[in-house]
Protein backbone atom coordinates (compact mmCIF):
# COMPACT_ATOMS: atom_id res chain seq x y z
CA UNK A 1 0.00 0.00 0.00
CA UNK A 2 3.03 2.25 0.25
CA UNK A 3 2.96 2.51 -3.55
CA UNK A 4 -0.45 4.16 -3.66
CA UNK A 5 0.10 7.80 -4.64
CA UNK A 6 -1.71 10.61 -2.90
CA UNK A 7 -3.23 12.74 -5.63
CA UNK A 8 -5.08 16.02 -5.09
CA UNK A 9 -5.91 18.43 -7.92
CA UNK A 10 -7.68 21.71 -7.19
CA UNK A 11 -9.65 24.22 -9.22
CA UNK A 12 -8.49 27.84 -9.40
CA UNK A 13 -10.98 28.81 -6.69
CA UNK A 14 -9.55 26.15 -4.36
CA UNK A 15 -12.08 23.32 -4.59
CA UNK A 16 -10.75 19.76 -4.74
CA UNK A 17 -11.83 18.42 -8.16
CA UNK A 18 -9.82 15.18 -8.48
CA UNK A 19 -8.33 12.76 -5.98
CA UNK A 20 -7.30 9.12 -5.73
CA UNK A 21 -9.88 6.70 -4.38
CA UNK A 22 -11.30 3.19 -4.58
CA UNK A 23 -14.21 2.39 -6.85
CA UNK A 24 -16.39 -0.72 -6.66
CA UNK A 25 -18.47 -0.98 -9.86
CA UNK A 26 -21.07 -3.43 -11.12
CA UNK A 27 -22.76 -3.63 -14.52
CA UNK A 28 -26.11 -5.34 -14.95
CA UNK A 29 -27.72 -5.96 -18.33
CA UNK A 30 -31.14 -5.61 -16.74
CA UNK A 31 -33.79 -2.94 -16.44
CA UNK A 32 -34.06 -0.86 -13.31
CA UNK A 33 -37.29 -2.63 -12.31
CA UNK A 34 -35.39 -5.93 -12.17
CA UNK A 35 -32.51 -4.67 -10.03
CA UNK A 36 -34.10 -1.96 -7.83
CA UNK A 37 -34.42 -4.12 -4.72
CA UNK A 38 -30.91 -5.50 -5.20
CA UNK A 39 -29.43 -2.00 -5.48
CA UNK A 40 -31.29 -0.90 -2.34
CA UNK A 41 -29.86 -3.85 -0.41
CA UNK A 42 -26.37 -3.13 -1.73
CA UNK A 43 -26.68 0.52 -0.65
CA UNK A 44 -27.68 -0.64 2.85
CA UNK A 45 -24.62 -2.93 2.90
CA UNK A 46 -22.38 -0.03 1.91
CA UNK A 47 -23.85 2.28 4.55
CA UNK A 48 -23.35 -0.33 7.27
CA UNK A 49 -19.68 -0.48 6.27
CA UNK A 50 -18.99 3.27 6.07
CA UNK A 51 -21.53 4.66 8.54
CA UNK A 52 -25.11 5.89 8.03
CA UNK A 53 -24.17 9.58 8.21
CA UNK A 54 -21.25 9.41 5.79
CA UNK A 55 -23.40 10.44 2.82
CA UNK A 56 -24.90 13.86 3.53
CA UNK A 57 -25.93 15.20 0.11
CA UNK A 58 -27.70 14.16 -3.07
CA UNK A 59 -28.26 15.64 -6.51
CA UNK A 60 -31.90 16.41 -7.34
CA UNK A 61 -33.52 16.04 -10.79
CA UNK A 62 -32.56 19.63 -11.67
CA UNK A 63 -28.90 18.93 -10.92
CA UNK A 64 -28.87 20.93 -7.67
CA UNK A 65 -27.33 19.77 -4.40
CA UNK A 66 -29.74 18.97 -1.57
CA UNK A 67 -29.15 17.83 2.00
CA UNK A 68 -29.78 14.16 2.53
CA UNK A 69 -32.25 14.63 5.38
CA UNK A 70 -35.40 12.59 6.02
CA UNK A 71 -37.11 14.09 2.98
CA UNK A 72 -34.00 13.46 0.90
CA UNK A 73 -33.91 9.79 1.89
CA UNK A 74 -37.57 9.48 0.97
CA UNK A 75 -36.72 10.84 -2.47
CA UNK A 76 -33.85 8.35 -2.83
CA UNK A 77 -36.03 5.44 -1.71
CA UNK A 78 -38.60 6.43 -4.33
CA UNK A 79 -35.89 6.56 -6.98
CA UNK A 80 -34.77 3.08 -5.94
CA UNK A 81 -38.28 1.64 -6.04
CA UNK A 82 -39.43 -0.54 -8.93
CA UNK A 83 -41.28 2.42 -10.45
CA UNK A 84 -38.27 4.75 -10.13
CA UNK A 85 -35.00 4.58 -11.98
CA UNK A 86 -32.85 7.14 -13.69
CA UNK A 87 -29.93 8.79 -11.92
CA UNK A 88 -29.09 8.56 -8.22
CA UNK A 89 -26.06 10.41 -6.84
CA UNK A 90 -25.18 10.43 -3.13
CA UNK A 91 -22.12 12.28 -1.82
CA UNK A 92 -20.20 13.08 1.32
CA UNK A 93 -19.94 16.80 0.53
CA UNK A 94 -21.24 19.30 -2.05
CA UNK A 95 -18.25 21.62 -2.40
CA UNK A 96 -15.56 19.21 -3.64
CA UNK A 97 -15.04 15.67 -4.91
CA UNK A 98 -16.13 13.25 -2.18
CA UNK A 99 -14.17 10.45 -0.59
CA UNK A 100 -17.40 8.50 -0.11
CA UNK A 101 -20.16 8.49 -2.69
CA UNK A 102 -22.57 6.27 -4.60
CA UNK A 103 -23.70 6.69 -8.20
CA UNK A 104 -26.40 4.64 -9.90
CA UNK A 105 -27.79 4.58 -13.42
CA UNK A 106 -31.07 2.68 -13.62
CA UNK A 107 -32.01 2.06 -17.24
CA UNK A 108 -35.20 0.86 -18.89
CA UNK A 109 -34.08 -1.76 -21.40
CA UNK A 110 -36.36 -2.29 -24.38
CA UNK A 111 -34.26 -4.66 -26.46
CA UNK A 112 -33.37 -2.09 -29.12
CA UNK A 113 -29.94 -1.24 -27.67
CA UNK A 114 -27.82 -4.28 -26.72
CA UNK A 115 -25.18 -2.08 -25.12
CA UNK A 116 -27.44 -0.35 -22.57
CA UNK A 117 -27.37 -1.51 -18.94
CA UNK A 118 -27.97 -0.51 -15.34
CA UNK A 119 -24.82 0.25 -13.35
CA UNK A 120 -23.74 1.29 -9.87
CA UNK A 121 -20.47 2.54 -8.36
CA UNK A 122 -19.57 2.70 -4.67
CA UNK A 123 -16.63 4.94 -3.76
CA UNK A 124 -14.24 4.74 -0.81
CA UNK A 125 -11.33 7.06 0.00
CA UNK A 126 -7.88 5.49 0.18
CA UNK A 127 -7.93 6.44 3.87
CA UNK A 128 -10.50 3.65 4.31
CA UNK A 129 -8.05 1.19 2.79
CA UNK A 130 -5.22 2.32 5.08
CA UNK A 131 -7.46 2.18 8.16
CA UNK A 132 -9.25 -1.13 7.50
CA UNK A 133 -6.83 -2.95 5.21
CA UNK A 134 -7.23 -4.44 1.73
CA UNK A 135 -8.88 -7.57 3.12
CA UNK A 136 -11.83 -5.54 4.39
CA UNK A 137 -12.14 -3.65 1.10
CA UNK A 138 -12.22 -6.94 -0.80
CA UNK A 139 -14.75 -8.35 1.65
CA UNK A 140 -17.01 -5.34 1.17
CA UNK A 141 -16.75 -5.60 -2.63
CA UNK A 142 -17.77 -9.26 -2.41
CA UNK A 143 -20.68 -8.40 -0.11
CA UNK A 144 -21.90 -5.80 -2.59
CA UNK A 145 -21.45 -8.14 -5.54
CA UNK A 146 -23.38 -10.89 -3.79
CA UNK A 147 -26.39 -8.55 -3.61
CA UNK A 148 -26.30 -7.64 -7.32
CA UNK A 149 -27.07 -9.68 -10.47
CA UNK A 150 -23.99 -8.43 -12.30
CA UNK A 151 -22.70 -9.45 -15.71
CA UNK A 152 -19.34 -7.88 -14.90
CA UNK A 153 -17.73 -5.56 -12.41
CA UNK A 154 -14.47 -4.42 -10.92
CA UNK A 155 -12.91 -2.83 -7.86
CA UNK A 156 -9.62 -1.07 -7.29
CA UNK A 157 -7.82 2.24 -7.36
CA UNK A 158 -9.35 4.96 -9.49
CA UNK A 159 -9.35 8.69 -10.11
CA UNK A 160 -12.43 10.24 -8.50
CA UNK A 161 -13.22 13.55 -10.17
CA UNK A 162 -15.79 16.27 -10.71
CA UNK A 163 -14.21 16.94 -14.10
CA UNK A 164 -10.87 16.15 -15.73
CA UNK A 165 -8.39 18.99 -15.18
CA UNK A 166 -5.38 19.46 -17.53
CA UNK A 167 -2.96 17.61 -15.21
CA UNK A 168 -5.06 14.44 -15.41
CA UNK A 169 -3.49 13.16 -18.64
CA UNK A 170 0.02 12.84 -17.22
CA UNK A 171 -1.31 11.09 -14.13
CA UNK A 172 -3.45 8.63 -16.09
CA UNK A 173 -0.54 7.66 -18.33
CA UNK A 174 1.83 7.33 -15.36
CA UNK A 175 -0.34 5.17 -13.05
CA UNK A 176 -1.77 2.26 -15.09
CA UNK A 177 -3.46 0.62 -12.10
CA UNK A 178 -5.75 3.61 -11.56
CA UNK A 179 -9.04 3.50 -13.42
CA UNK A 180 -11.02 6.47 -14.71
CA UNK A 181 -14.74 5.93 -15.17
CA UNK A 182 -17.65 8.00 -16.40
CA UNK A 183 -20.55 5.83 -15.29
CA UNK A 184 -23.24 7.47 -17.40
CA UNK A 185 -21.34 6.93 -20.63
CA UNK A 186 -20.24 3.43 -19.69
CA UNK A 187 -23.80 2.37 -18.87
CA UNK A 188 -24.80 3.37 -22.40
CA UNK A 189 -22.15 1.38 -24.26
CA UNK A 190 -20.65 -1.50 -22.25
CA UNK A 191 -23.34 -4.16 -22.69
CA UNK A 192 -22.09 -7.61 -21.63
CA UNK A 193 -18.44 -6.87 -22.43
CA UNK A 194 -15.82 -6.12 -19.75
CA UNK A 195 -13.62 -3.12 -18.95
CA UNK A 196 -10.39 -5.07 -18.66
CA UNK A 197 -8.18 -6.02 -15.71
CA UNK A 198 -8.50 -4.54 -12.23
CA UNK A 199 -7.38 -5.51 -8.72
CA UNK A 200 -10.75 -7.27 -8.39
CA UNK A 201 -12.46 -8.27 -11.63
CA UNK A 202 -15.97 -9.70 -11.37
CA UNK A 203 -17.08 -11.92 -14.23
CA UNK A 204 -20.54 -13.32 -14.87
CA UNK A 205 -22.39 -14.41 -17.97
CA UNK A 206 -21.89 -14.55 -20.86
CA UNK A 207 -18.14 -13.86 -20.67
CA UNK A 208 -17.39 -16.40 -17.94
CA UNK A 209 -19.21 -19.11 -19.88
CA UNK A 210 -17.28 -18.28 -23.03
CA UNK A 211 -14.06 -18.59 -21.03
CA UNK A 212 -15.05 -22.13 -20.01
CA UNK A 213 -16.32 -21.24 -16.54
CA UNK A 214 -14.15 -20.88 -13.45
CA UNK A 215 -12.05 -23.92 -14.39
CA UNK A 216 -11.44 -22.66 -17.92
CA UNK A 217 -10.44 -19.23 -16.61
CA UNK A 218 -8.03 -20.73 -14.06
CA UNK A 219 -6.38 -22.80 -16.78
CA UNK A 220 -5.51 -19.60 -18.68
CA UNK A 221 -3.84 -17.91 -15.68
CA UNK A 222 -0.44 -19.08 -14.46
CA UNK A 223 0.62 -16.67 -11.70
CA UNK A 224 0.19 -18.02 -8.14
CA UNK A 225 -0.67 -14.45 -7.05
CA UNK A 226 -3.88 -14.49 -9.11
CA UNK A 227 -6.87 -16.17 -7.48
CA UNK A 228 -10.22 -17.12 -9.01
CA UNK A 229 -12.99 -17.42 -6.42
CA UNK A 230 -16.35 -18.81 -7.40
CA UNK A 231 -19.52 -16.97 -6.40
CA UNK A 232 -23.18 -17.89 -6.62
CA UNK A 233 -25.05 -17.91 -9.94
CA UNK A 234 -22.05 -18.95 -12.10
CA UNK A 235 -19.95 -15.91 -11.33
CA UNK A 236 -16.39 -15.38 -10.11
CA UNK A 237 -14.10 -12.71 -8.73
CA UNK A 238 -10.49 -12.63 -9.93
CA UNK A 239 -8.07 -11.08 -7.42
CA UNK A 240 -4.66 -9.73 -8.46
CA UNK A 241 -2.41 -9.85 -5.43
CA UNK A 242 -3.05 -9.00 -1.81
CA UNK A 243 -3.76 -5.29 -2.26
CA UNK A 244 -4.50 -2.80 -5.04
CA UNK A 245 -1.54 -1.19 -6.77
CA UNK A 246 -1.33 1.94 -8.89
CA UNK A 247 1.83 0.96 -10.76
CA UNK A 248 4.17 3.66 -12.01
CA UNK A 249 5.57 3.75 -15.54
CA UNK A 250 8.29 6.18 -14.43
CA UNK A 251 9.54 3.64 -11.88
CA UNK A 252 9.11 0.60 -14.14
CA UNK A 253 6.18 -0.76 -12.08
CA UNK A 254 4.10 -2.18 -14.93
CA UNK A 255 1.76 -4.50 -12.97
CA UNK A 256 2.47 -7.94 -14.46
CA UNK A 257 -0.61 -9.52 -12.86
CA UNK A 258 -2.86 -6.97 -14.56
CA UNK A 259 -1.09 -7.64 -17.83
CA UNK A 260 -1.62 -11.40 -17.54
CA UNK A 261 -5.34 -11.05 -16.89
CA UNK A 262 -5.73 -8.33 -19.54
CA UNK A 263 -4.38 -10.66 -22.22
CA UNK A 264 -6.95 -13.30 -21.25
CA UNK A 265 -9.86 -10.82 -21.27
CA UNK A 266 -8.88 -8.91 -24.40
CA UNK A 267 -11.35 -10.69 -26.78
CA UNK A 268 -14.22 -9.52 -24.56
CA UNK A 269 -12.95 -6.05 -23.63
CA UNK A 270 -14.99 -3.00 -24.49
CA UNK A 271 -13.32 -0.35 -26.66
CA UNK A 272 -14.90 3.04 -26.15
CA UNK A 273 -15.27 5.32 -29.20
CA UNK A 274 -14.85 8.40 -27.00
CA UNK A 275 -11.75 10.33 -25.96
CA UNK A 276 -11.09 12.19 -22.73
CA UNK A 277 -10.36 15.89 -22.62
CA UNK A 278 -6.95 16.78 -24.07
CA UNK A 279 -6.26 13.16 -25.13
CA UNK A 280 -5.28 12.52 -28.71
CA UNK A 281 -6.53 9.38 -30.41
CA UNK A 282 -3.08 7.83 -29.96
CA UNK A 283 -2.97 8.71 -26.25
CA UNK A 284 -6.44 7.30 -25.66
CA UNK A 285 -5.41 4.10 -27.44
CA UNK A 286 -2.27 3.99 -25.31
CA UNK A 287 -4.26 4.24 -22.08
CA UNK A 288 -6.84 1.65 -23.11
CA UNK A 289 -4.04 -0.76 -24.13
CA UNK A 290 -1.73 0.04 -21.22
CA UNK A 291 -1.62 -3.61 -20.10
CA UNK A 292 -1.25 -5.00 -23.62
CA UNK A 293 1.64 -3.11 -25.19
Amino acid sequence: MERIPEIRLYAEHGALVLREGLSICFYMRRSHQEVAQDVRRALETYLRAVGPRTLEWYVDPEGDWQELDHRGWQFIQNKLSESGGGIVELHERPDAVSGYSVEYRGRRLDGNNPDLLSAVTFWLPTEYLHEHGPGRVRELALELGTELPFNSGHAGLAFHFLYLPPDFKALALRYPGMDALELGMTSEELGTRVRGAHWLTFLGQPVLGELGGAAGLRSRLSSPDISVQEMQADRVVVTLGACPEAGDTEQGLLLPLHRELARVLEPWRHHSPYRWRDFSEEEMHRWEHRFLD
